[in-house]
């Protein structure tokens, strides 16, 4: 496709995927005839993942992340769902950067079209295409506008209320938009130490509004809730090589023992399955990934098992890596309690990252957390907090890998 060109859509469900040579952060937005939002729910990107008729899908840093868009699904009144992208890397511009939108049968995955955008330059945010309502029939048009002032830019044109980041130095992230009535800003004042913003109902840290970033590990420990995502840099450069991650948990009944058993399986850019290590092996990838041993009750305070990860001695291959639990003895996680797992610097013993099991099924395995390698070469967290139906390890690897 060219700039302007559409095309009729011969089928309901349709996928946009959007690559380039760099991660890229991948919204689409709902939008009545007018060109807006209804509401910041219009607004479907990596942390309001799911809207009316409209999903988006990570990649993970190895395959494009993707919107997809029922059209039987789409509300009255919405016209037009546009996708958009902008790199992940904060500042970093389309100068040199081809993205690629390819539009996907969503049910078969063959190839409608796709469109690359020519002549990119300062833009450091993208509408690549847009789906639309026409004469009552739905069709693909290639777009290519470009913005200077990122994902939040493109967001605030089309009435996504965004709240400007705080000042260096101020309070956390704020937290992603949320419908909310519109209030005068207040003219820029000279840098204050206390937050002018309201603060986040949630204690833990709040995830970055869109075109901030993700969470890194600037303002030292973060805690994670379920899906949020943490890239392990500090000062723009990575933090650490070696990490290890804690698993922990406690008997949800006094007196009763619980045996359960931590693992991370490795995988490679194709979410190919490379190795896996836990308590029956102990080393993997030439002893990059360690595990401490097994803990058969659970009993006592601080981690039950580790497993410790040379990030810097990974083989190249090794892109992907899933931390799970299993129960071998089948009780289930509604008999766990204070289950969790953290992150922390091999070196001094810091904590970095952690994420709290809040919730429980009747399972007996859980994928607890993932470290995915991006293109740029840092490592990012994100909790998962994922049930599956599997005793043993190796009933994890599939479920795990559609988990990347």
């Amino acid at each position: 496709m060219t700039p302007g060109s559409n095309i009729p859509l011969p089928v309901t469900r349709v996928t946009v995927d959007v690559a380039a040579p760099v991660r890229l952060d991948v919204s689409g937005l709902l939008l009545t005839a007018d060109g807006k939002v209804r509401s910041d729910d219009d607004f479907i990107f990596y942390n309001q993942p799911t809207g009316q008729g409209v999903t988006y899908r990570s990649g993970g840093g190895t395959s494009p992340d993707s919107i997809t868009v029922d059209t039987t699904a789409v509300p009255p009144g919405i016209e037009k769902i546009v996708v958009t992208a902008s790199p992940d890397a904060a500042g970093q511009t389309f100068q040199g950067v081809e993205p690629t939108a390819t539009i996907r049968n969503a049910d078969d995955n063959s190839v409608l079209a796709s469109f690359t955008p020519p002549q990119l330059g300062t833009e450091t945010a993208l509408v690549i295409v847009e789906v639309y309502l026409r004469n009552g029939a739905w069709k693909a048009r290639a777009v290519g506008q470009g913005y200077s002032n990122g994902l939040a830019g493109i967001a605030t044109d089309f009435g996504v209320t965004v709240e400007e980041p705080a000042p260096a130095q101020a309070a956390p992230p704020v937290a992603p938009p949320t419908p909310t009535v519109q209030t005068p800003v207040t003219p820029p004042a000279p840098p204050v130490t206390t937050p002018t913003a309201p603060p986040a109902p949630q204690a833990a840290p709040a995830v970055p509004a869109p075109g901030a970033g993700k969470i890194n590990l600037d303002k030292g420990r973060v805690s994670l809730q379920k899906n949020q995502t943490v890239s392990l840099v500090k000062g723009g450069r990575p933090f650490l090589s070696q990490v290890k991650m804690g698993l922990g948990w406690e008997p949800a009944y006094r007196g009763k023992d619980i045996d359960l058993d931590a693992s991370v399986i490795a995988y490679g850019p194709q979410r190919n399955h490379i190795d896996s290590c836990y308590f029956g092996k102990l080393s993997i990838v030439n002893g990059a990934i360690k595990h401490s041993g097994d803990n058969l009750t659970g009993e006592g305070g601080g981690d039950d098992e580790v497993i410790v990860v040379d990030l810097g001695r990974l083989p190249q291959e090794v892109t992907g890596l899933v931390f799970t639990v299993n129960s071998f003895s089948g009780q289930k996680f509604t008999e766990v309690a204070k289950a969790y797992c953290r992150l922390l610097d091999a070196s001094t013993g810091e904590e970095l990252v952690r994420f709290d099991l809040t919730t429980a099924e009747p399972q007996t395995g859980v994928m607890m957390a993932k470290l995915i390698k991006q293109f740029s070469g840092e490592w990012e967290m994100t909790a998962l907090g994922n049930f599956v139906k599997s005793r043993t390890v190796r009933g994890m690897v599939k479920p795990s890998a559609q988990a990347l």
